[in-house]
Parts: structure tokens; sequence; C-alpha cells
């Protein structure tokens, strides 16, 4: 049973509760890696919670990087969430089609830019819709709400942090990806990236930190993943992944058991795996990493 917290994690109960709460905004963050062949646009057009409305997540991002959906300019972020009637004093519910996924990604986005009235829908539209729960397929009515940007820079690294915190690791990394990519042992799926870890990373796969139905499991039960993992967590954390949306996963869990020192590597393993001058690991961590 979700413990409730309006900053982290609802349980559709809940939303189902506040469903027509005057203030509480809906998005659907669903995203998906390129070879899946899904429309999360289209599908959201098809069947969405009541109310809510479609982030984009590549497009709501840094058109000026050449690295995948790159947290954008406060600027743009202000505009796009204007655009889609979300602003001050909104209660924020964010959600995908796969259960916890990429709302996780649009949880930190929002938390990197000062607003922390925002949570993940656990279990997601799956979860929604295995419990009959109303759906629809109208457009949302938009009203127009200013929204306050305050970037809170500690919650986000770069690469060369990043190399800095591998290097003398003062930081615990933490990896998100599947536990065959992290040793190096398969071919990244996106193409021209070397193969392998972060010398000196965790590996923290982010399906260890949910139940069959894709809820996230309890804190009790999340800290035990972690530890389990090798991960100190008296260590200030920086989560990575493939692009910056599942170490967001590792993000949302370290802040339902009350560890808030966290931050996330925004280019991930898309920049390091081809960035030259940086050293890549593989096999499993090395014992007494860090």
């Amino acid at each position: 049973m979700t413990q409730d917290d309006p900053k982290t994690l609802v349980s559709t109960d809940w939303l189902a509760r506040h469903l027509r709460d005057p203030d509480l905004r809906i998005l659907d963050a669903s995203w998906h890696m390129p070879d899946a062949g899904r429309d999360p646009r289209a599908e959201f057009e098809a069947t969405h919670i009541p109310g809510a409305r479609f982030f984009d997540i590549d497009a709501i991002s840094d058109s000026r990087s050449d690295l995948p959906h790159m947290a954008p300019p406060i600027e743009k972020f202000m505009s796009r969430l204007r655009a889609l009637g979300v602003g001050d004093g909104h209660q924020v519910v964010v959600y995908d089609s796969v259960g916890i996924f990429s709302a996780a990604r649009v949880w930190w986005l929002f938390r990197l830019m000062g607003q922390m009235d925002i949570a993940v829908l656990d279990g997601g539209l799956a979860k929604w819709l295995s419990e009959g729960r109303e759906v629809e397929d109208m457009p949302p009515v938009i009203r127009d709400r200013h929204m306050t940007v305050r970037r809170q820079n500690h919650l986000v690294k770069d690469v060369t942090q990043v190399a800095a915190a591998s290097k003398l690791g003062d930081y615990e990394i933490l990896d998100a990806r599947a536990p065959a990519r992290f040793r190096g042992e398969v071919a990244e799926p996106r193409p021209g990236l070397r193969a392998g870890h972060i010398p000196g990373s965790k590996n923290v796969h982010f399906a260890t930190l949910l139940n069959a139905d894709g809820t996230m499991k309890d804190p009790a039960a999340l800290k035990a993943t972690f530890e389990a993992a090798g991960a100190n967590l008296s260590k200030p954390t920086i989560t990575t992944c493939g692009s910056g949306v599942t170490a967001a996963i590792l993000s949302l869990a370290m802040e339902r058991i009350g560890k808030t020192d966290h931050s996330l590597y925004d280019g991930s393993w898309s920049e390091w795996g081809m960035f030259p001058t940086v050293p890549v690991a593989t096999g499993p961590a090395a014992t007494g990493d860090n």
C-alpha cells in the first residue's frame, strides 16, 4: 500500500479521491525507447486519465544540445508548462503508461525547476486501467497560469563534475541501467557509444526498486535494495542511466527513504559513452569501490 506523499508518490486511490480538485493538474509523461515502435502522444490522445495533459519529454528539452532530452532552459520550461495550464499553486501528478518509468524524469525536472508540489502516480496508467477507473479521449480545457521557476543547480551534474566524483570517490555514483549494459556485455541501444560503466559506480537496476505490478517498493524494501547493491547511502549520491530517464527512478526512491543529498547526471551514458577523454570500466563493480 502506497504511503501517499504529494511531493513524491501517490496511489491511484489518492488520485481518484482528488481527481476533481480545482488546483490538481495531471500530466501524462509517457516516453519509450526509440526502438519500441510506440507513439506515446497518439496513445495519450486515445486514452488518458480525465483532465490529463501530455508532457512531451523530447520536446520540452534543450534543443541546443545534441544529447537526448536534456533539461530545458528555464524560459522554455516556463512557457511550455504555461501552455499546458500548469503553474504556481497547482498540485501536479505525473504518470506514464508503463508503471513507473518516464514519469520520474518529469518529477525530477519539476524539482530541478524549484517546483516541489509534484508526485508520481504509483503504478501509472497501467494500474489505473487495471482497476477499471475512469478514462477519456477528450483534450483538456487549458487555463493559463503563471509559473515561478527557481532552478536548483545542486540537483544536476555535468560530465566534468561526474568525472571528478568518479576520480575522488566523494560521491556514490549509482547506475540504473540493466546489469548486462552496466557490465558492458551488450551493445548500447544508441549507436556510437562505448559499452561499460563509469569507474567506481554501482549498479542499481531501476527495475529492482519496483514491484511486479509496476508500483514502487515500500521504503524499507527500497533501502534494502540499495544496500544489497553495495550502495553507500551515507555519501551524497549521483544517479545515472542511459539518457537521464530511469536515473530519476533512483532519485525518487532515495527521496522516499528520506535521503535528500542526491543529484542526477543529465547527460548520463549518452554523453559519457561517447566522450573520448573519460575512462570506461567493464565487468561488475569492483570490490571496495568508493
